[in-house]
């Protein structure tokens, strides 16, 4: 079968250090042309990747009718915009988290994707990693028996005022950037959506950004917490306690795909360490992305979990400011 033809708008840190080399020794999908709107920036990508297009515009690329779907790896603030663009192209989306800038504009990009007729994925790269998909077994065979908690800390150091995860107008601060994967993993493992959440917010004076950001997602039979920082010592793990077991994922958002990961699942009967071969996730994500494509089915994560995380996300910030419980 012929590669499944990606092209990619904007070219960042992420796409480089992350995803670009595990699509390139892939034998379904292509990187087949990337734009940025420095044409010096696209071509110097393209020539030292070995990437066989680029442009120096957005515009360009969605006009070249070889490609198929498009990666949106745009600041935050730009991503229902393009969407609405890839859509009016026909092509199929792919765009990183968070969707959008909040479950209103998630809602509408997903709406207007659909009445174009392409598909879009919002990218949470974790759910493709087989230790994720095996925790998400274990918990639901009752390994753990019912899970009563999950904790989750997620956190980086970066204080640059250039740095988009510090400009408010562009959707920066810890709980859109990284919180998101506390809200998506918890609502991920339950299996359902929370009743009601509470937040609590820490805001850079100059940057106006929240750099600490903490939070509970109450699903009735259990109550899931995070903290996430930007301007803490880097650090991840995520622990789901159940009412006989608990089972940690370690590194569980940014694991190596060259060495092998784990899952540490702790009963009555004894702690164990389950190893994973090594896995590169955003292979596993964009491969499943495009076979579920070629093959006319639904993508394997369905853009009703991004309103959804968009949703749980808003009552977070509103919680904050309220500094009360809010439902959803």
């Amino acid at each position: 079968m012929e590669p499944f033809r990606i092209g990619v708008l904007g070219i960042g840190r992420h796409l480089i250090l992350r995803v670009l080399n595990p699509l390139l020794k892939s034998e379904r999908v292509q990187v087949y042309a990337v734009a940025s709107r420095d044409i010096n920036k696209a071509k110097d990508t393209a020539e030292k990747w070995g990437l066989p297009v680029y442009y120096g515009t957005y515009e360009e690329l969605l006009a070249d009718e070889k490609v198929e779907a498009v990666y949106i790896t745009l600041p935050n603030h730009m991503h229902a915009d393009w969407i609405r663009k890839c859509a009016d192209a026909g092509k199929h989306i792919l765009c990183e988290k968070p969707l959008t800038m909040d479950a209103k504009e998630a809602e509408e990009a997903v709406k207007y994707a659909e009445s174009k007729g392409v598909k879009l994925m919002e990218a949470f790269m974790y759910r493709f990693h087989p230790k994720w998909k095996r925790t998400k077994e274990l918990v639901e065979q009752g390994e753990i028996g019912n899970v009563l908690s999950i904790h989750t800390v997620f956190s980086y150091s970066n204080n640059d005022p250039q740095n988009i995860r510090n400009i408010k107008d562009y959707g920066g601060g810890a709980l859109m950037d990284i919180g998101c994967y506390a809200v998506s993993t918890a609502r991920y493992i339950m299996g359902k959506e929370p009743l009601r959440v509470i937040g609590l917010n820490n805001y850079d004076p100059i940057f106006e950004t929240d750099v600490l950001s903490s939070g509970m997602l109450d699903f009735g039979v259990a109550r899931c917490m995070f903290t996430v920082g930007t301007q803490m010592f880097p650090q991840q793990e995520v622990v789901i306690y159940g009412s006989s077991g608990t089972i940690k994922v370690t590194i569980p958002f940014n694991d190596f795909p060259d060495v092998k990961a784990k899952i540490v699942v702790q009963t009555n009967v004894g702690t164990r360490e389950v190893e994973f071969d090594p896995a590169d996730q955003y292979q596993l994500e964009f491969e499943s992305f495009a076979q579920a494509i070629r093959e006319g089915r639904e993508v394997p994560t369905p853009p009703q979990d991004a309103i959804n995380n968009m949703k749980v996300i808003d009552a977070l910030f509103e919680s904050g400011r309220k500094g009360t419980w809010v439902e959803l």
